[in-house]
């Protein structure tokens, strides 16, 4: 299970342990991880028998994404000191050169790091199924228990396998059940199940993949009529190895709200390169580390034939738009509208931008474009965000009226949206347009979504502006127990408890209030703090 450890480019060229190893934690700290991985690997060379520097430079190395180093690395470590990501590595080397009985040792060794033994069956499957085994790589997969992690992803593999041997019909139950349970990776798993369905020279079925993606239908559709594959099949164990680990990247993300381990979507896109959602996923978890360099990069890597392309330059957007490099993300967004082929994702994409540069009115027409262009596709699950979207820009470029049209227009195609009927009856609030409609709205927006902060805040809000102070504190209370950290729950509680009497408690959530406002909000908040409430630093 060793492999070589490749030649490194930094040496103890002082000859002193102490100083290389500061070298190396400043190199990490100022996001030189190549350098550190390399600096802690020649202190492995030189202690042998310390191991946790063999341990710090392979943390470095894999989450640099210098995978010979890392695996030449772990070769110095007993296996019951590799940390998890160390492991999933050396399992998936061993993948990737079809070597099953050297992987699962790896999953099942008695490290303290977790158990990866969920993950064999899965392993074995595909094993089973490049050696053209199909009873058994079926079999190996009904042995997933139905509590393991692995469990929500039984139908995507089952269908990849039937897939694999050619068996479209009896795949094609469990590709739609992969797909309903697919959430925010359902795009990637639409496009892979029909590159395996042309594959298996069902183009009809592929076709059925493809049929909801929105935008991206038409060139996804154009490419299947032509019988040309896209690349994104899960057809060996490698891929499936990668798209497993980026799912439950996304799955960490998603759920714990947090960010997922660095390490294991690096593994990821080693295990498959060519896996757009791990590239994606690595180059928002680089950017969100501070290494936007690296991550633009990264992305600019994917070609842009590519069938996720639209997934590469949302993160580009984000990603320049973080930086505050507005005119870079306006390049990406407008080049991508201005191609014939231009979707309704592509004009959404745009008007994100425009709306981050101020420029409102032209924020709103690219969201008209994106509405259109949905409607025209039968993309009806959009439809209500957008014309969401067109009003918000509307309101900011002092254009009310058509604002509110487009919101009212939203109202007919979801009348039961939370955050349609949230922002008309906030909007009509603010400007004291029938207040009774208004608030019949907000508190309906709150019923169908009571743990929603912001909705609660409105509420509170409205009760207040109809002069039911002590209900508004109540309610605003429990907003600002939802989400301590908004400006805007915090000013409004502020402002109902001055007006009830309760001024020192007024003050305390006014400063609670200041932690996070900006501008004019700011400005209001600290009128207050300083002389009270009056008309004029009033919340609108």
């Amino acid at each position: 299970m060793s492999a070589p450890v490749p030649a490194v480019g930094a040496r103890l060229s002082t000859g002193d342990p102490a100083l290389t190893y500061v070298e190396a934690r400043a190199a990490a700290m100022n996001g030189q991880h190549v350098r550190a991985a390399e600096l802690l690997a020649s202190l492995a060379d030189a202690e042998p028998g310390e191991v946790q520097f063999a341990q710090q430079a392979l943390a470095e190395a894999i989450g640099a994404g210098q995978m010979d180093l890392a695996l030449g690395l772990a070769a110095k470590i007993p296996p019951a000191k590799l940390s998890t990501d160390a492991r999933l590595l050396l399992a998936t080397d061993a993948v990737k050169q079809h070597n099953l009985g050297r992987a699962l040792p790896w999953l099942t060794t008695g490290a303290a790091t977790g158990d990866l033994a969920f993950l064999s069956p899965l392993l074995t499957a595909w094993n089973a199924a490049e050696r053209g085994d199909q009873a058994r790589a079926l079999a190996s997969l009904d042995q997933i228990p139905a509590n393991s992690l692995l469990a929500p992803l039984h139908d995507e593999e089952q269908a990849f396998i039937l897939l694999k041997f050619r068996r479209t019909a009896d795949a094609e139950p469990f590709a739609r059940r992969a797909i309903a349970a697919a959430g925010p990776r359902e795009a990637r798993v639409r496009v892979a199940l029909a590159d395996a369905f042309v594959a298996a020279g069902d183009r009809t079925r592929a076709l059925a993949m493809i049929d909801g993606m929105g935008s991206d239908t038409a060139a996804a559709r154009q490419l299947i009529l032509s019988g040309r594959r896209n690349g994104e099949a899960i057809d060996t164990g490698a891929k499936a190895m990668s798209s497993i680990l980026t799912a439950f990247g996304a799955e960490i993300a998603r759920l714990q709200r947090t960010a997922p381990p660095l390490g294991l979507v690096q593994v990821a896109r080693y295990a498959d390169p060519g896996n757009v959602g791990a590239t994606t996923l690595l180059a928002l978890l680089l950017q969100s580390s501070g290494r936007g360099d690296e991550a633009l990069a990264l992305l600019a890597s994917v070609p842009r034939n590519d069938p996720l392309i639209s997934q590469v330059r949302d993160a580009q957007v984000r990603i320049f738009t973080e930086q505050k490099r507005l005119d870079q993300a306006y390049a990406v967004a407008a080049a991508a509208a201005s191609d014939r082929s231009a979707g309704s994702a592509d004009f959404s994409r745009l008007g994100d931008v425009l709306e981050a540069m101020d420029r409102h009115a032209e924020a709103a027409d690219a969201f008209g474009r994106a509405f259109a262009l949905a409607g025209a596709q039968g993309d009806k699950s959009e439809l209500w965000s957008l014309l969401l979207l067109q009003a918000s820009s509307l309101e900011e470029a002092n254009r009310w009226p058509e604002a509110q049209a487009a919101l009212q227009k939203a109202l007919t195609l979801s009348p039961d949206q939370p955050l349609l009927l949230n922002f008309l009856g906030y909007a009509m609030l603010e400007r004291g347009q029938n207040i009774d409609a208004a608030e019949a709205m907000i508190r309906k927006a709150s019923q169908l979504a009571p743990d929603d902060a912001s909705i609660t805040d409105s509420l509170g809000w409205a009760e207040f502006k109809r002069g039911k102070v002590d209900e508004a504190i109540d309610t605003l209370e429990r907003a600002a127990e939802k989400d301590p950290t908004q400006a805007e729950i915090q000013e409004h509680l502020g402002d109902a408890l001055y007006t009830s009497g309760r001024r020192f408690e007024a003050r305390f959530a006014w400063h609670a209030a200041l932690v996070t406002a900006e501008d004019k909000t700011a400005e209001r908040v600290k009128a207050k703090i300083a002389s009270g409430l009056n008309p004029a630093d009033a919340a609108p």
